[in-house]
């Protein structure tokens, strides 16, 4: 329990169940959005017609919202939430998956523009839709200390929140994460497709092997769909090509002349150039199997 008043904007496959948890450890929750959310009302949430009305009620509010362009939308214009921000000050917890450099862009102009009331940490999440259902994320902070331990605090509910460093940190590791899960995917769709064609049993080998190294979390989440052929979407494939598209922009930054990197998004472009973007990452089966 913290005292300091949470709102949350972003209330979609992974924002809804994450509210949830939140609603349920600290009591309270301010809430707005596109679309109604009677569920969440119905469980105490309080509900504002305007993203103004919530920060005026609020000392902290987490952002699940696609990417950085949604998040302007949100902040800017007479009901956005930078309109509302009352003299006490306002944390942003970016859980977006987003560019580190922007996401430090952000937070210099909205300092300047707000004379410091609005401070800004990026806690971009992993775990899937599964995770933020159990609570069990991992949380990647990044911020000022004090304002970390805040989001560490506030989020504690949805998972494992932890500081790994000053602001973008956490975009850093979101895209670092992004390159082992593409990675991942793609060996599992192609190794589906090679045993499948050579008259193995698809269910019976990865039950086998995820007692080995080839074993993840991601086999252990995607497995039925890869065994099946469901590519119905989860987290979507399109996606990814922002995630890895920050990641290139960390290694240039970095001076990091990487090998894997080129060709995952190489691939994932392909992907979504093959019409294929909008089914989940386990769609790698099928891709591989068309080429």
């Amino acid at each position: 329990m913290t005292n300091s008043a949470l709102g949350m904007i972003g209330l979609g496959a992974m924002g809804a169940p994450m509210a949830h948890h939140l609603l349920a450890k600290h009591g309270t929750l301010t809430i707005t959005g596109r679309r109604p959310q009677p569920e969440l009302v119905n469980s105490g949430a309080t509900w504002v017609n305007t993203a103004r009305e919530l920060a005026a009620n609020v000392d902290a509010v987490l952002l699940m919202l696609p990417d950085l362009p949604q998040l302007e939308e949100v902040l800017s214009g007479e009901q956005g939430l930078l309109a509302g921000v009352r003299d006490t000050g306002l944390l942003l917890m970016i859980g977006s998956t987003s560019s580190a450099t922007g996401v430090r862009e952000l937070a210099e102009r909205l300092a300047t523009e707000t004379n410091g009331l609005v401070r800004v940490v990026d806690c971009p999440v992993s775990g899937g839709e599964d995770g933020a259902n159990a609570g069990t994320l991992s949380v990647m902070v990044g911020g000022e200390k004090d304002d970390a331990d805040l989001a560490a605090t506030l989020l504690a509910p949805c998972g494992n929140p932890v500081h790994l460093g000053p602001l973008g940190a956490g975009q850093v590791a979101k895209a670092c994460n992004q390159m082992v899960v593409s990675a991942t995917i793609l060996a599992l769709g192609e190794a589906t497709v090679l045993a499948d064609r050579s008259g193995i049993d698809l269910e019976k080998m990865w039950d086998l092997l995820s007692g080995g190294y080839a074993g993840s979390r991601l086999l252990d989440s995607r497995k039925d769909k890869l065994v099946s052929g469901d590519d119905s979407p989860s987290g979507m494939a399109k996606y990814m090509v922002k995630d890895l598209a920050s990641a290139a922009e960390i290694a240039e930054a970095t001076g990091t002349n990487t090998a894997l990197l080129p060709t995952l998004r190489a691939a994932f472009d392909e992907i979504v150039a093959s019409g294929l973007g909008d089914q989940d990452i386990a769609v790698s089966r099928r891709f591989v199997a068309e080429r």
